[in-house]
């Protein structure tokens, strides 16, 4: 169930959505296939928008390019370890990030909570947006927000739910975010290895 999914997150601290190199550790696995992608019953898919927007879970492409959710309570070491010490500014200006990034960065920065599609929209003629939005989540810039449905007239949600995207920094706050450095990025990766391995 949907409050299963939010107290594994809880306890575990991090859980991809899908199947990966480490057996049982994923939704896909801990949930009955017959409620994946199921017309007119929500499963894990649909589940994701309504866990993130009670703010203690965060949801994105984490995990070797790939879906999963962190809990709040983890999110500040994770984002710590995968910035490496860096905001984006020192980021960019050290040569570790790419101007498309830069680009995507501040279109979120300036329009927060914006879709996917919109993002694409005000990118224009940039290319490759989709896997800039991938490794600005990996590096822990970006996170879902939510997700948006098309609607019928009768009101019923149907298609895929479109990404909304947001920085850590105006979902969680500033303060939450500076949290994160007040350890070294090897001390909060050691923290999480050993969480993870209790």
């Amino acid at each position: 169930t949907i409050e299963e999914l939010h107290q594994a997150v809880q306890t575990v601290g991090f859980l991809p959505l899908f199947k990966n190199r480490i057996s049982g550790f994923s939704v896909e696995e801990l949930t009955d296939p017959g409620i994946w992608f199921c017309k007119n019953v929500d499963g894990p898919w649909e589940w994701k928008g309504p866990l993130v927007k009670n703010k203690d879970v965060l949801y994105g492409k984490f995990f070797d390019n790939k879906c999963g959710f962190i809990s709040r309570k983890w999110f500040a070491d994770f984002l710590n370890y995968r910035r490496d010490g860096y905001d984006f500014e020192g980021r960019f200006n050290d040569n570790l990030a790419t101007q498309k990034e830069k680009d995507v960065l501040q279109i979120v920065e300036e329009h927060p909570n914006i879709l996917s599609i919109e993002i694409r929209e005000y990118a224009g003629s940039l290319k490759g947006v989709d896997g800039v939005l991938a490794k600005l989540m990996m590096k822990c810039y970006l996170v879902n927000s939510d997700f948006s449905y098309k609607t019928t007239k009768e009101g019923k949600r149907y298609g895929w739910g479109v990404a909304r995207y947001i920085t850590p920094e105006d979902l969680l706050g500033e303060d939450f975010v500076a949290t994160a450095y007040q350890r070294t990025p090897q001390a909060s990766y050691d923290r999480i290895c050993n969480h993870l391995m209790r």
